[in-house]
């Protein structure tokens, strides 16, 4: 048996532990790529996008987490106040 290339909304939302509402509004914020299916135009999300959202996610939380550390430099002039 072949392995699902693509995801629905529903399980974008399971596997990132929100709502459907949260997932289709990353698609439409275009935070997610996602494509449209069929006549009643089903969104569907490659599993290797879905990963690469992910793995963007924690590199912005890894720069953000090293931007809000302060150098050590500082706090030596902080204390020093």
């Amino acid at each position: 048996m072949a392995t699902q290339r693509f995801l629905t909304l529903d399980d974008v939302a399971e596997i990132l532990n929100v709502s459907w509402s949260q997932a289709y509004a990353l698609v439409r914020r275009k935070e997610l790529i996602a494509i449209q299916i069929g006549g009643r135009g089903q969104w569907r999300v490659e599993k290797d996008e879905l990963e690469r959202f992910i793995q963007q996610k924690y590199a912005e939380a890894r720069s953000s987490a090293v931007a809000e550390e302060p150098a050590a430099d500082d706090a030596e002039v902080d204390s020093a106040r």
